[in-house]
């Protein structure tokens, strides 16, 4: 499905939503740097070498989302959430495709946090790479690195939000529509006489006062979009409906931010990236943020694709485990020759509805 390119992007993280409809009133650099003045960048190379890649022809975001909880220390998080942003050297179509978390792959070697490599889920490499007191950074670095080595695609920048910053951006939209397809039970709250509260349980099992988003349609505050687009325990296909869920949050996202008048209105888009906050981190390849941005402008007039990773269901290896298809394979090969067009053209099933 396509839609603006703009409002989708930013708000797949909850950041890039300063790139929607830039127009003629973010063309001014000034507001840009007030904009981007709280947002911590940092080098995420291994060894500090930076990127510095020309933001020309096709580009390649990685955007990664976490549940960090404790902050942003060493030893709390994992990459929940994997997106691999490649726009076409045409800049008139940008496409989204999603990694599962719990794809088992090869993690390759990273020396800041002296970690050896090995195999594991994708979602480790954030982990792994962020010990040593390397911090974000270093998660951010060493995932960047097994995404490369695992899809061949080069990246001009890597974007980390966590959920309560996302949840943040959510309240500041005041909400968002969404329809949930089937009584849903969440793995995060509790029902407490009819009110929601948060309980750590992250289990497989239902409990007997799991909170239950109701099948419907609704204006959802924060934490209940959040929550919905997070659940994947007792769903028909488990994480993949996770991962479609999560594609239909940034659309009502996308719509809220546009049917509010957030992106033709500064002091609405400063409120916007001042409640993503400090849950916000990029490597910018070495712009600075607002340059970053300002060279992000043009895209404003593609349109965003959404793809289904394995064509939108588990693909098990051998050992069990969950790993990428001969079919995804050639979809990641495509974004690295800027040929999705060509390759949705003979896979179809790769479209997401």
């Amino acid at each position: 499905m396509r839609s603006r390119f703009g409002a989708k992007i930013i708000v797949v993280l909850g950041v890039l939503l300063v790139l929607a409809g830039f127009g003629g009133i973010v063309a001014a650099k000034s507001f840009l740097n007030d904009l981007t003045g709280s947002i911590e960048t940092a080098n995420v190379d291994e060894n500090g070498a930076g990127r510095a890649r020309p933001m020309t022809g096709a580009i390649n975001l990685l955007l990664l989302g976490l549940d960090t909880r404790e902050g942003w220390a060493e030893n709390t998080s994992r990459a929940d959430t994997i997106m691999v942003l490649h726009v076409a050297a045409s800049h008139d179509e940008a496409y989204l495709m999603s990694i599962p978390r719990d794809t088992e792959v090869d993690i390759p070697s990273w020396t800041p946090s002296a970690y050896a490599g090995g195999h594991d889920k994708i979602n480790a490499a954030y982990y792994f790479g962020s010990q040593q007191g390397q911090g974000w950074p270093g998660g951010a670095g060493l995932t960047e690195k097994t995404v490369e080595q695992l899809t061949g695609i080069v990246f001009n920048g890597v974007a980390v939000i966590d959920f309560n910053g996302f949840k943040n951006v959510i309240a500041a939209l005041g909400g968002v529509d969404l329809c949930v397809e089937q009584d849903t039970w969440s793995s995060h709250y509790i029902d407490d006489n009819g009110k929601p509260v948060y309980y750590s349980y992250d289990g497989e099992h239902q409990l007997p006062n799991s909170w239950i988003h109701k099948k419907g349609c609704r204006t959802m505050a924060a934490w209940e979009a959040l929550d919905y687009s997070r659940q994947r325990y007792g769903l028909p296909n488990g994480d993949y409906d996770r991962q479609k869920h999560q594609r239909e949050l940034i659309k009502a996202m996308a719509a809220k931010a546009t049917g509010i008048g957030v992106l033709t209105n500064p002091s609405r888009l400063s409120g916007l990236l001042q409640a993503a906050g400090a849950s916000l981190k990029l490597d910018t390849g070495g712009y600075d943020p607002a340059d970053f941005l300002f060279n992000l402008k043009l895209l404003g007039a593609a349109d965003l694709i959404t793809l289904k990773t394995n064509a939108g269901s588990f693909n098990e290896d051998p050992a069990g485990g969950e790993a990428l298809s001969a079919g995804t394979m050639r979809m990641f090969e495509a974004a690295r020759n800027d040929t999705l067009g060509v390759f949705l053209a003979e896979n179809p099933e790769y479209l997401s509805p």
